[in-house]
């Protein structure tokens, strides 16, 4: 099995700051963070790094000097008020950080606006070198992994992509059969943790889930291997697992991120 990236995700740890979360990405043996330069919710502890030139520059320094590198940057949302050209500042922040890849959600109900707004970020994100992903949730407007797709494919820009995260996976019963026919070209990295539990029928409770209640890799009932053999191989993971319970319980973030790297890689064994 040859080396694969690993990924420290920025929900995984988010109480810590992104100079702190790169030290503990180091300390705990990951090559790579996800660092979050949009704050998903309104409530959220945020750092910002977009605004804060003084906190990119320690985020940069404590880079350099672990040897991590910044695998992907989020969140942009595709709304309906959507102007793509107020996201230039964030593109070039993520681009300085050295990010590759830009995670996406669509939370815009008219797809063809939506596949429109994707096309108009794939363009401006192609000159600060970065590939957006759409993030295929549940409760957005992109909702499975078929129309994450048919809208990505639709707007058909070549450094558009789809993001395949293991939780929205199984909570928006996406199929393996249908991620067969995803073009490996159209995905550069995934999201990893695992889901205990059938599916719940109530959407705020999925979103619950999602945001705080993730499980380390093996310890839930999700097709872990079935899932990975079907992602091209040595794909990158970023490792995405908020566990809320065990924040609570006093457990630190160098821990919860050892756990999380050392599940996936004695999953990564059976793959």
């Amino acid at each position: 099995m040859s080396e694969r990236i690993l990924s420290l995700a920025a929900l995984t740890v988010l109480e810590l700051s992104p100079p702190e979360m790169v030290e503990v990405a180091a300390r705990a043996g990951y090559s790579h963070v996800g660092l979050r330069l949009v704050p998903a919710t309104a409530e959220e502890q945020h750092f910002p790094l977009v605004a804060d030139a003084g906190l990119r520059r320690q985020t940069l320094a404590r880079l350099r000097d672990t040897g991590i590198r910044v695998l992907d940057v989020e969140i942009l949302r595709l709304k309906p008020e959507t102007r793509v050209a107020d996201f230039e500042p964030i593109l070039a922040a993520g681009a300085e950080l050295g990010a590759s890849e830009l995670l996406v959600a669509g939370n815009d109900p008219d797809e063809a606006r939506q596949t429109d707004n994707f096309a108009a970020l794939c363009d401006l994100a192609a000159g600060f070198g970065l590939n957006p992903h759409l993030e295929f949730m549940p409760w957005t407007d992109a909702r499975d992994l078929c129309q994450a797709m048919r809208i990505v494919d639709n707007a058909g820009r070549a450094n558009g992509c789809v993001l395949v995260d293991a939780f929205h996976f199984d909570r928006s019963a996406s199929r393996l059969e249908d991620l067969a026919r995803l073009d490996p070209a159209r995905i550069h990295y995934a999201q990893l943790c695992d889901v205990a539990g059938p599916r719940p029928d109530d959407m705020d409770e999925i979103l619950r889930q999602a945001r705080n209640e993730r499980r380390f890799p093996g310890d839930g009932d999700c097709d872990l291997p079935g899932l990975l053999r079907a992602l091209p191989a040595d794909l990158p993971l970023s490792l995405e697992i908020p566990t809320r319970q065990l924040l609570e319980q006093g457990v630190g973030a160098l821990e919860r991120a050892r756990t999380a790297i050392d599940k996936t890689r004695t999953l990564l064994l059976q793959v």
